[in-house]
């Protein structure tokens, strides 16, 4: 196999010891092609003493687009000249064989331009496995749920996907850059189903070192941003309940009982079986609070 060239994205920001394991990680990939990493700082001074030219090749740029994840993707991989580009997040890390495997399976789909894999999810010292029970991902799934187990440090993309009448760059209008990597997943897959190795080959690092664990105004924005852009969740009765779901509990998790109040009724209204309903209602009457129940589904390898 004529192995394509692959870079791989890292933004970072004010986590030194975690990207050094993350780029470590990629470095220590057995894939066969070439391959080099591009470490984007943003929001904070860059660690040039990262950059390396031994080996696997380190650039450390500046985020020179939007302040965010999205505009310090975006400058990676506008800075990139490889065939494909891969995203892995600073707190995260890829298992050896993740690349070769993923390109190879991307590779043999010569209509699909995008790859993802199943993720690990480790909380608190515990790993937990979320796989998706398939190797193709549909808009209509996207749709349906966010299927977190297709997580951004697992994305692989050829790079002529990126072009404006393609999928497109990271969507730098995302408020507070949140769902900017569901966002990316739905227009990929209205193009072609995304390809997925239902392996946990990347480990994903949940817990307060998360730059967006609690931020929930900015996680209602982020919703909202979404169903206004996106007119397969709404027409998806599950999917739409879902968000409204989501909704309801960061209202509640602010304070907000009326809007929380009015995002419980729209969710019944499209899936009464919508179980983030119940945690919303329980958390206005100040049965449980949002955190504690985040905290007990971390556990799990979950979340609202």
């Amino acid at each position: 196999m004529n192995w394509p060239s692959v870079g791989v994205v890292i933004p970072t920001r004010n986590r030194p010891e975690l990207v050094r394991k993350a780029i470590a990680a990629v470095r220590e990939q057995d894939y066969p092609g070439s391959l080099k990493v591009l470490v984007v700082y943003d929001q904070t001074e860059p660690d040039y003493l990262l950059a390396s030219t031994e080996g696997v090749p380190v650039l450390v740029l500046t985020n020179w687009r939007t302040s965010g994840l999205a505009g310090a993707r975006n400058t990676g991989i506008l800075a990139l000249d490889t065939d494909y580009v891969a995203f892995c997040d600073d707190d995260d890390s890829w298992l050896p064989d993740k690349l070769r495997r993923q390109v190879a399976a991307l590779t043999a789909e010569p209509d699909a331009e995008m790859a993802t894999c199943a993720i690990e999810v480790e909380f608190e010292g515990k790993c937990t496995p979320r796989l998706a029970g398939r190797a193709r991902v549909t808009v209509d799934e996207l749709a349906r749920s966010r299927m977190s187990m297709l997580h951004s440090s697992s994305f692989l993309l050829r790079r002529d996907a990126f072009a404006a009448d393609a999928v497109g760059l990271v969507a730098e209008d995302a408020p507070g850059s949140q769902n900017e990597d569901w966002d990316l997943l739905l227009r990929a897959a209205r193009r072609a189903p995304i390809v997925h190795l239902d392996e946990p080959l990347v480990r994903v690092l949940w817990g307060r070192s998360s730059h967006y664990a609690y931020e929930y105004a900015t996680k209602i924005s982020s919703l909202r941003w979404m169903m206004q852009r996106h007119p397969e969740i709404s027409g998806c009765r599950p999917g739409a309940a879902r968000v409204y779901g989501q909704l309801a509990c960061w209202s509640a998790a602010t304070g907000n009982r009326s809007q929380a109040w009015k995002f419980s009724k729209e969710a019944v209204r499209a899936n009464w079986r919508e179980p983030r309903t119940a945690i919303a209602l329980a958390a206005m009457t100040g049965a449980v609070k949002v955190e504690n129940v985040l905290s007990a589904l971390h556990k799990r390898g979950r979340g609202i």
